[in-house]
């Protein structure tokens, strides 16, 4: 009978930030993000084991105090998923999750649901998620990023525009509504196999990579593929404390977060 493969999930947490220096810190009802980040990827049924990636003390002695486990990484990173790769690289895993630390209401279902092509196909070698786009602002928004998928749920493309067109149908300004199921928001959430994640993470940046500012391209760029799964789970990511705002309105909504 075969073995469960083990799962790391791992949370990148760093403190620099452009916009919200400190943002893991910052405090959501009570609790830092960081926190209820970890909390929230604790509850998926797939995970064997959950780290949070750092480059700041402040950020680790936070996560060990409160019952978690936070290890310090280089400060060189030029992304998440390096931060990710440092850790995966010297931990016994088969699977390994990247789970963005700026998202405090991650569902736990939507980490068990991007292991599982993993798990029941042994050719995927990296999963993620999407969820349909039902308003069109949110098409035009230039902070969410869009997938196409092909009809095996591939990726085909992902960027930042509103993709796909519309030729015939919408004017220069895009569209006013929404008529068919073709448009999808990419949910940031992805597991890797650790073999793959440590070839991906060891390649050079590509072209479309570097344009469209999406370093999942590199992926597709290489050659290789992406399974996109649906969800019907959301998640809202905190990019400056005005958003602090809205996730306490959703705590206050769904108490048992």
């Amino acid at each position: 009978m075969p073995t469960e493969p083990r799962v790391l999930a791992v949370i990148p947490a760093r403190w620099a930030s452009s916009r919200f220096p400190g943002k893991p810190l910052a405090n959501i009802a009570g609790i830092p993000m960081i926190q209820r980040v970890m909390c929230q990827t604790q509850k998926a049924k797939c995970v064997t084991e959950v780290i949070v990636a750092t480059d700041d003390t402040r950020i680790l002695e936070l996560v060990n105090n409160n019952g978690g486990t936070a290890v310090m990484t280089s400060s060189e990173h030029e992304s998440g998923t390096d931060r990710v790769a440092e850790v995966a690289r010297d931990r016994d895993c088969d699977i390994v999750v990247n789970v963005q630390g700026d998202e405090p209401l991650m569902p736990p279902q939507n980490i068990d649901q991007v292991v599982k092509p993993l798990i029941e196909d042994t050719s995927t070698f990296v999963s993620s998620l999407r969820i349909l786009i039902r308003d069109s602002k949110d098409l035009g928004d230039r902070n969410i990023t869009k997938v196409v998928v092909d009809k095996f749920d591939s990726a085909l493309y992902f960027s930042k525009a509103p993709i796909p067109w519309d030729r015939d149908a919408w004017s220069e300004d895009g569209p006013e509504a929404l008529t068919s199921p073709l448009w999808f928001k990419h949910i940031g959430l992805y597991a890797y196999r650790k073999k793959f994640l440590m070839e991906y993470s060891a390649l050079p940046l590509t072209p479309l990579e570097k344009m469209e500012k999406l370093e999942q391209l590199r992926i597709l760029e290489n050659g290789f593929s992406i399974k996109v799964v649906e969800t019907e789970f959301d998640s809202t990511g905190v990019d400056s404390e005005a958003d602090i705002k809205i996730i306490e309105k959703q705590l206050a909504l769904s108490p048992e977060n």
